[in-house]
């Protein structure tokens, strides 16, 4: 079976019918993933094989959170990009939206950007910074729509910064196993809670920015 069978076959399972342009470049992804996670590490779960657990986590997973965007052309920024998920396939099943993806080590940029060369993808950008040194611009407060957070603990403090991207009535999507109990702000409150995967326990929380 092809990688690409394999993310086909997954994604049915999910209960998603995945357009063709999307399906390609997903492979094209996961590919890039696997050849630079052999020198980078960027994720821990085992993509060489193209298991079902990778495949359900890295690829399925965003595509199933993309039902929540409130707009196919939101503004959107992921926080500690790393590996590229969920910014990317998330991208790739909502080409319209606008991607600034958010990853302070060097490497892991290189390869962020190295994808959107390769996959020629549009309204995607990579900054190599932490997320608190782009508070200090003023062109990005309130400019997101969504923020999305993956492989960064979601404390308090940090969604106290985070906030300040978001747009009023913006959300933020917390990718994970359940909402910390550290995870409050008073501009921050839970909107929905959706289960992702069952098998895998995986879950997104959405938080709402107070208007």
């Amino acid at each position: 079976m092809t990688l690409r069978d394999k993310i086909a076959k997954r994604s049915s399972k999910a209960g998603l019918s995945v357009a063709p342009a999307a399906l390609e470049g997903l492979e094209a992804y996961f590919d890039l993933l696997r050849k630079w996670n052999r020198r980078v590490s960027l994720t821990a779960l085992p993509v060489d094989d193209a298991g079902d657990e990778a495949i359900d986590r890295l690829l399925v997973e965003p595509m199933l959170a993309a039902r929540y965007l409130l707009s196919q052309h939101a503004r959107t920024m992921d926080i500690g990009s790393g590996g590229g998920s969920p910014a990317i396939p998330l991208k790739l099943v909502a080409p319209g939206i606008s991607l600034r993806m958010v990853e302070s080590k060097t490497r892991k940029a290189a390869f962020l950007r190295e994808v959107v060369r390769s996959l020629n993808l549009k309204n995607a950008d990579v900054e190599a910074v932490r997320s608190e040194e782009l508070l200090v611009r003023p062109d990005l407060h309130e400019a997101a729509d969504v923020v999305t957070l993956r492989a960064v603990k979601a404390t308090g403090k940090v969604l106290a910064g985070l906030q300040s991207f978001l747009k009023p009535h913006g959300r933020l999507f917390l990718f994970g196993t359940g909402l910390p109990t550290e995870a409050s702000t008073p501009q921050l409150v839970r909107n929905a809670s959706h289960v992702l995967l069952k098998q895998w326990g995986s879950q997104l929380d959405i938080l709402e920015k107070r208007s």
